[in-house]
């Protein structure tokens, strides 16, 4: 008669951590303390509490009120929500692609074997170091309508004086044609790119009768394509927060063609006090941010070059 044996496992005991792997968790714990708690303190902090006032009304003096969803509800039937929201798309959508290819063509240029090339770089990424309130007085001036420089040089041309900052129309493209100017660290990123492209991979191309397009489309754009996906998703993150050009240049005028949604999210918080249907607005901010990031991710596979990938 067969006999069934029965074993039990017996737990592991749970090895204790040596003196010495207790220190160097305690010295990088305290050398990351700065990070954590800032992170704490200045993003996970104030995002919960932002969270709590989107089911309160509160004017930053007398204590919040619970008022459930009245505020989301407001959204729905505030024009300028979607009014905000699609000056931004437009922002977004029409100058991004344009801050890509003019950076992208500055690093082509400021890639090759030219005199100077360190200081014509320079120039090129000084306007992104100059505070941007000062950027838009400059602007401002620039796009004067009566004695702008833009004027004036359109004029030669024999085009009649276009009114940027006043004109629903130019207002927009105005702000996105002033955004050109400060595409400094976009064109240092595509530079550290291009310098990546194997020249044995160029020479290769051309060895085989590819001209100067085809290496450009089919050896350089492929390789770089991590860099401008990079660039692509900073680019999107910071056209949806435009705000300083708008708010010093336009304050969301004329017949608020300039209102973006972030500049929408300030009036309310610190003009109308209504600081839990800012919060509301700034979450339908963060949601969008998050779901073209993660679209772009998702459609990143079809077109981002990684080497070293099947």
């Amino acid at each position: 008669m067969a006999t069934i044996t029965t074993t039990t496992a017996v737990p592991r005991k749970r090895r204790r951590m040596s003196p010495a792997r207790r220190r160097d968790l305690f010295d990088g714990l305290l050398f990351a303390s700065p990070f954590i708690l800032g992170v704490l303190f200045f993003w996970v902090a104030p995002m919960l509490y932002s969270f709590f006032l989107v089911t309160h009304d509160w004017d930053l003096i007398s204590p919040a009120k619970y008022t459930g969803l009245r505020n989301i509800q407001r959204m729905f039937h505030d024009p300028l929500v979607a009014k905000s929201l699609g000056n931004t798309a437009f922002f977004t959508f029409v100058g991004v692609p344009l801050q890509l290819i003019v950076a992208f063509s500055l690093a082509l240029m400021l890639n090759q074997a030219i005199r100077a090339r360190s200081i014509y770089r320079t120039i090129f990424y000084l306007p992104a170091i100059t505070p941007a309130v000062a950027s838009a007085v400059v602007w401002t001036q620039i796009l004067n309508p009566q004695y702008g420089v833009l004027n004036s040089v359109l004029g030669w041309a024999g085009i009649a004086p276009i009114k940027w900052l006043f004109d629903p129309t130019y207002a927009k493209p105005a702000l996105i044609l002033m955004s050109m100017w400060s595409v400094g660290p976009q064109m240092v990123v595509f530079l550290a790119g291009l310098q990546g492209v194997p020249q044995t991979l160029l020479e290769a191309a051309s060895i085989d009768g590819a001209n100067t397009w085809q290496r450009f489309w089919h050896v350089t754009v492929p390789i770089v394509s991590p860099v401008i996906f990079f660039n692509l998703i900073i680019g999107i993150i910071g056209s949806f927060q435009v705000f300083t050009s708008a708010f010093v240049m336009t304050g969301g005028g004329p017949r608020d063609s300039t209102l973006f949604i972030v500049l929408y999210i300030y009036r309310n918080a610190f003009e109308y006090f209504r600081m839990g249907y800012a919060a509301v607005l700034a979450w339908v901010l963060f949601f969008i941010i998050m779901l073209f990031t993660a679209i772009q991710f998702r459609l990143a596979n079809r077109w981002v070059y990684y080497s070293g990938t099947a």
